[in-house]
């Protein structure tokens, strides 16, 4: 059941030139690299929609019990486990576009000092790069009775699932206060995939596509590398950007964000691309916000 969730969550492909805002530094690694890293979920800089999904959960949970759920030993157990494996659990790797490459909020958070630009990528060649990775292409929800609807129905799986289990001998060797884990470790990755996906309304505006990475469940043998972030290292993957390490990436646009010398940077930009081949489909664009405003 929590995997036909996870399918229609997933079910939207993106039609629009998907953006990822980045400094000139990061722009500089995207293109002569030719990946883009995907951060561990829960160290990306918006990772609250991880605390978001067990906020919900808790809420729904505490209604079914108020209402007399006839099993809140479940339920209890059940929002134990999620607060726990949500910062010490399996790995989900994520990296995030946007439909709207010039907003405001963006460049504020992502253009230290005014260097910032918003890279614009064809959606279908994204969702090709993602399918040869085996990596899955979401839209963010972010509207509150849809967020609420789909926690019930997490939850109803579980209880589901709980429920066709039984007195397992699995459980019976369980400390008490566990008894229930074995049901919730069946649907951990899914719940991850959808976790990664439910964001604050509050981020509405930001129209976010995210691109979420196969759940690992061994770092040590998997591709995962580190790099410094603002107070801790920051593990990640790289996700390129061609289906072949020989192709060069195509740009359908990009914005400029606010700064002081539009005309210098502009030119540099504009250098700097055709320098390695690289002609955005539709351009370079100035955001056209007053760097004051920045």
């Amino acid at each position: 059941m929590i995997q036909d969730i996870t399918r229609k969550l997933y079910a939207d492909t993106p039609q629009e030139t998907l953006y990822h805002y980045t400094s000139f530094k990061g722009l500089l690694g995207i293109v002569d690299s030719g990946v883009l890293w995907t951060s561990d979920i829960r160290y990306m800089n918006d990772s609250a929609e991880m605390t978001h999904t067990a906020d919900l959960l808790r809420e729904e949970i505490r209604q079914r019990i108020a209402g007399g759920y006839p099993n809140p030993q479940l339920l209890n157990q059940f929002l134990d486990w999620v607060s726990y494996r949500i910062t010490n659990g399996h790995m989900l790797f994520g990296a995030s576009f946007r439909s709207n490459g010039n907003l405001l909020s963006q460049w504020r958070g992502y253009s230290a000092l005014g260097k910032g630009v918003s890279i614009g990528f064809n959606p279908d060649v994204i969702v090709q790069c993602a399918q040869h990775q085996h990596f899955q292409v979401g839209k963010c929800l972010y509207e509150p009775a849809e967020q609420r609807q789909l926690i019930a129905q997490i939850v109803e799986a579980v209880e589901a699932l709980a429920k066709r289990r039984g007195d397992s001998a699995e459980r019976a060797s369980r400390p008490l206060a566990q008894v229930y884990y074995g049901v919730f470790e069946q649907i951990e990755s899914d719940l991850l995939r959808i976790a990664a996906l439910l964001k604050h309304p509050s981020f509405q505006e930001e129209e976010e596509w995210r691109i979420v990475s196969p759940v690992l469940t061994d770092y040590v043998a998997s591709p995962v590398l580190f790099r410094e972030g603002t107070s801790m290292l920051v593990p990640y993957l790289e996700f390129r950007l061609t289906v072949s390490k020989e192709e060069p990436i195509i740009l359908e646009h990009l914005y400029l964000g606010p700064t002081p010398n539009i005309r210098l940077s502009m030119n540099s930009l504009a250098m700097f691309l055709a320098k390695r081949g690289i002609r955005p489909r539709q351009g370079i664009s100035y955001c056209q916000i007053p760097y004051r405003q920045w």
